[in-house]
C-alpha cells in the first residue's frame, strides 16, 4: 500500500518529464540531423544537446550538484567512464561534463525515425549488443568511434555494460580502458550519484531528487600498451567506488 501511494504521487511528475522530454527529444533530434549535415563539429549542436538534456533533468526535479569541473580541459578529447544506474544518466552527462561528448546507443534506437538521423548526423555511435564482442562489432564500433575522435569530440562509456538493477556498482568491461589505451586518449573518471534515486532502471516512475556528478583528474595512457588495460580499468573502477561510499555515507 504504501509502495502503490508512493507512485501514485510520481504519477504528475512522470508524465509532465516524459510529454516534456519527449517533445525536447523531437525538436533536438531535428536540430541535429539539419546541423550535423552542415558541419559535424558546429558548437550549436552541443548547446542543442545540452538544452535537451537540461529540458528532461528540470522537468523531472533534478537538483545537479558538478564537482571537478576544474579537471577538465575543453580543448582536450577524453574516454568519458562513468557508473551506469538510470535512464536519465546520459542527461545528467550532457549537461554536466563541459565537453562535446559522443556515447554508445544500442541500435535498436537507430530504428525511430527522426532520432536515429539525428543521432548519425551528429556521431553518436551504434551498437549492436547481440553480437558485441563479434569481430564485425568490434570493428564497427571502433571504425565510428574513430570519427568522433577525429572530430575532436570525447566519448562517454558505460563500462558496466549496463544499468545497475540494485544500485551497487558492477564489474566493469575492459573495451573502453582498451580503446583509450589504443588511441593514446585520456580517461575521466567521472561517478554518478543519484540517479537511481530519481528514475529507477525498469520502472516507469519519475522523482524529483539530488544527483551529484564528481568528475576526477584524468589518468593519461600516452606511452602505455594493452597490458596497462586492467590496471587502469581498475583504478578507475576503485575511484567510482570511493566516491559512491563516501557520497552514500553523506546520505
Amino acid at each position: 500500500m504504501v509502495a502503490q501511494m508512493r507512485n501514485l504521487r510520481a504519477l504528475p511528475r512522470t508524465v509532465v518529464t516524459l510529454v516534456i522530454g519527449f517533445l525536447a527529444t523531437l525538436v533536438a533530434a531535428f536540430a541535429a540531423f539539419v546541423l550535423g549535415h552542415v558541419r559535424p563539429t558546429s558548437p550549436a549542436i552541443e548547446k542543442v544537446t545540452s538544452w535537451w538534456a537540461r529540458a528532461w533533468l528540470v522537468s523531472a526535479g533534478v537538483d545537479l550538484d558538478v564537482r571537478g569541473v576544474e579537471h577538465v580541459d575543453p580543448s582536450r578529447s577524453y574516454v568519458v567512464v562513468a557508473n551506469h544506474l538510470s535512464n536519465i544518466d546520459i542527461m545528467v552527462c550532457f549537461a554536466a561534463i563541459p565537453l562535446p561528448i559522443r556515447f554508445l546507443a544500442k541500435k535498436e534506437l537507430f530504428r525511430v525515425p527522426l532520432l536515429a538521423q539525428g543521432m548519425r548526423s551528429i556521431g553518436i555511435v551504434e551498437v549492436d549488443r547481440q553480437h558485441v564482442r563479434g569481430p564485425a562489432a568490434i570493428e564497427a564500433v571502433n571504425r565510428q568511434a574513430q570519427v568522433v575522435i577525429e572530430r575532436g569530440h570525447s566519448l562517454i562509456v558505460y563500462p558496466e555494460g549496463t544499468r545497475s538493477r540494485d544500485a551497487h556498482l558492477r564489474p566493469f568491461k575492459k573495451g573502453a580502458f582498451s580503446m583509450a589505451v589504443g588511441a593514446d586518449m585520456p580517461v575521466l573518471p567521472v561517478t554518478l550519484h543519484g540517479t537511481w534515486e530519481v528514475w529507477e532502471p525498469s520502472k516507469p516512475w519519475i522523482r524529483p531528487g539530488r544527483v551529484t556528478v564528481v568528475i576526477d583528474p584524468p589518468i593519461e595512457t600516452e606511452n602505455l600498451t594493452r597490458d596497462d588495460v586492467t590496471t587502469i580499468r581498475n583504478n578507475v573502477r576503485d575511484i567510482i567506488a570511493s566516491h559512491l561510499e563516501d557520497l552514500d555515507r553523506a546520505g
